[in-house]
């Protein structure tokens, strides 16, 4: 107990250089910022992957600490195309910071195995793959939303704070917001057709509305609704913000949120 926890502080511990680098007066996208990066990156897909040494576990904390380990690594890779992203550090990395503290404090909460022993080898790896892209690229694009909350209500308020300086301009935010909804509606459907596929060779049917289904599949309809009205209508800002923190939300539910339920509240 004593050696996870040591390691989960030290994984933690990895993403504060991550999450102070913009605060330097130097605030560049420099060779510093990357190394720092790096290190978030590093640390908790290090712990992620000696938790689960070659075999999938399903807990509530090895899911949190798979999401900020698949997140950071998009982030990084991202930030190298898309030439604003990396200005959404402020608020990322601090938000992952808490979802690290969370899978610290119920890292011994049980796990419920999973039953694949009826799929083809290699599908359900591929399923669990899809949903954690989906869940990472979500997660980015609702900081970008969330971003765009900020600077608009700054904008309102004619003040602008410390942190709405250091984040990407709404227009730049708004972009990066509907390229990560567009991916993430794309990996979103081939997670629900591979969990389809998985479903059919387990129990003989497509479907199964249990809540994981239910909340993906609504947080499917909420974005592909938000890119179509954005295409037709333009819809943009704060409204379309909150449409992708809705999406998120529910993404949140369907994943670790079940989890939280199924092994926090009623374990």
């Amino acid at each position: 107990m004593l050696n996870s926890l040591t390691f989960g502080l030290g994984a933690l511990a990895t993403l504060v250089p991550a999450a102070a680098i913009r605060f330097r007066p130097d605030d560049r996208r420099d060779v510093v910022f990357w190394a720092m990066l790096a290190v978030g990156v590093i640390g908790p897909a290090g712990w992620a992957a000696a938790q689960l040494n070659g075999v999938w576990r399903t807990g509530f904390a090895m899911s949190l600490w798979v999401t900020i380990a698949g997140t950071m690594a998009l982030f990084f890779l991202l930030s190298v195309t898309m030439r604003q992203l990396w200005r959404l550090t402020p608020i990322l990395v601090p938000y992952l910071l808490v979802l690290g503290a969370a899978a610290i404090v119920w890292q011994h909460a049980p796990e419920r195995p999973i039953d694949d022993a009826s799929i083809p080898a290699g599908w359900m790896q591929a399923h669990i793959l899809l949903a954690v892209a989906t869940y990472s690229l979500s997660t980015l694009a609702a900081v970008a939303g969330f971003a765009v909350v900020l600077q608009e209500r700054a904008l309102k308020r004619k003040r602008p704070t410390a942190l709405t300086r250091l984040l990407p301009a709404i227009a730049e935010s708004e972009n990066i917001q509907v390229g990560l909804l567009m991916a993430s509606a794309l990996v979103l459907a081939l997670g629900l057709l591979s969990g389809m596929a998985a479903e059919w060779y387990l129990r003989g049917r497509f479907l199964t509305l249990d809540h994981k289904t239910i909340f993906s599949l609504a947080a499917f309809a909420v974005i592909a609704l938000l890119l179509v009205a954005h295409s037709v209508t333009g819809v943009r800002g704060r409204r379309a913000a909150r449409y992708v923190l809705v999406a998120y939300l529910l993404l949140t539910l369907a994943f670790p949120g079940v989890k939280f339920v199924t092994d926090v509240l009623l374990s």
